[in-house]
């Protein structure tokens, strides 16, 4: 009965609108009411506070700071700059400069709305200049900046390996390297997505671009000079060293993920205030604040979706789910394909943290079960996840792109069925083929 009472509670203050952390926080309140008795809430205040008092998830902060420090920065810019001089001459151009910058970018904000929010007031406008729709551009933009979550440094998998510690250790420098091949599988496929939408929309019409019509999506211009391409790296590099100063420094062992994002953060305030001398002391208080914000709402949701977490462990549904998982059928293949439906859905209603701690202790038993490699599971749950920042209904990257582009999210949402048949696609492969996880783990022999 309390097992019922804690879902059914949880999914109904989530249809009738409440936020997915005040869902977590009241029905696990009702649940350890019924449990304990007034006691519980004693039992909660002690879950709130241990969950977010992890050495481990310090890290957090810091690299939404450092995403934050090198937004204001103006390194979205400068990145965009470069992929415009790398692939702006082809005629699908402002495509690969729109994936390149969001891979870019994921690789130094780790978050997926930040990365829809700096590259989208940029590449969105360009998109419908170049004679894209304006939900055909949101929906590239918006599917795109979900990579952030799976190219390191991820707060996705920074959570994961936190949760998933419970049951078995997980190394965060594994999972960082481990979704970098994902990444770009994911990009590479989105890029494609949008090449098909641009030919069945060629097919339809003739578009007038920059004054002149054109039987195709897209200008063709000269290719950028080697003198523009060497000026745009370095303009860029400085951006660009953020990623590999964060992995170089965990897998050379200089310094754990905690402390690659603290020097992170030092970097990027030295990058802005002396390099680009972009910053001062006004604009680091808008940082400080948004980067205050973005943590708070972050914490809040681990502390509350920690307490989920711990009735789901403690009496024992966890255990139960998965028995009645197994007890389905013992092909693997076949509870993949069930673990992704659960997940794709699950991740079309509630944040990728909030899921982590509600299914991964549900699901990494069975993933062990099958003797499947957790960090397989970690990344390809993470791209579940990430696929549910663009689907509709509650997408976050939806509204971020919508907003920017000015599109209603009705017509966002018809958009990025294109990038939503893809992206299963790429998840799909990723799933059933863990060489594309494992491949960069085990050629560096990262553990």
């Amino acid at each position: 009965m309390s097992a019922f009472v804690l879902f059914a509670t949880f999914f109904i203050l989530i249809f009738i609108g409440f936020p997915i952390a005040i869902s977590l926080a009241l029905s696990s309140i009702v649940v350890l009411l019924m449990l304990y008795g007034v006691s519980g809430l004693d039992v909660m205040a002690d879950i709130m506070y241990t969950s977010v008092a992890k050495f481990t998830l310090l890290a957090i902060p810091f690299f939404i700071l450092t995403g934050v420090i090198m937004e204001h920065s103006g390194i979205s810019r400068k990145l965009i700059d470069l992929a415009d001089a790398l692939v702006g001459h082809f005629k699908s151009g402002i495509v690969f400069i729109t994936a390149l910058v969001g891979i870019f970018f994921a690789a130094i904000s780790g978050s997926g709305p930040a990365t829809v929010a700096a590259i989208g007031g940029i590449l969105i406008p360009a998109l419908v200049k170049n004679g894209y729709k304006k939900e055909t551009a949101a929906g590239l933009v918006a599917s795109t900046g979900s990579i952030g979550i799976i190219i390191p440094p991820s707060i996705a998998f920074i959570v994961f390996a936190v949760v998933a510690g419970d049951q078995i250790p997980i190394s965060i420098g594994r999972l960082f390297i481990a979704g970098i091949i994902p990444g770009i599988l994911l990009g590479i496929g989105l890029v494609l997505a949008t090449m098909y939408v641009r030919w069945k929309d060629e097919r339809k019409s003739t578009i007038k671009v920059a004054g002149e019509k054109k039987g195709s999506l897209g200008v063709r211009r000269e290719r950028a000079s080697a003198k523009k391409i060497g000026k745009s790296f370095l303009d860029a590099l400085w951006g660009l060293l953020i990623p590999i100063i964060i992995l170089g420094g965990i897998y050379g062992g200089i310094f754990t993920p905690t402390e690659a994002a603290v020097v992170s953060v030092f970097y990027g305030l030295f990058v802005g205030m002396f390099i680009y001398r972009t910053l001062n002391l006004k604009k680091l208080y808008a940082i400080f604040v948004d980067a205050s914000v973005q943590t708070a709402v972050i914490m809040f949701v681990v502390s509350t979706a920690s307490i989920f977490a711990y009735i789901v462990t403690t009496e024992r549904y966890a255990r139960d789910i998965s028995d009645l998982l197994l007890g389905i059928s013992e092909n693997p293949i076949i509870i993949l394909l069930l673990i992704n439906v659960i997940l794709l859905i699950a991740g079309a209603f509630i944040d990728a943290i909030s899921a982590f701690y509600i299914f991964v202790p549900i699901l990494l038993p069975v993933i062990l079960h099958f003797d499947i490699d957790p960090t397989v599971f970690g990344v390809f749950m993470t791209v579940n996840l990430a696929i549910g920042l663009f689907t509709p209904p509650v997408g976050l990257n939806l509204f971020v792109a919508s907003g920017i582009s000015g599109s209603n999210l009705l017509a966002v949402s018809r958009g990025i069925i294109p990038f939503l048949v893809i992206a299963i696609i790429v998840l799909l492969l990723i799933t059933y083929i863990p060489f594309f996880s494992t491949f960069l783990p085990n050629l560096l022999n990262v553990q």
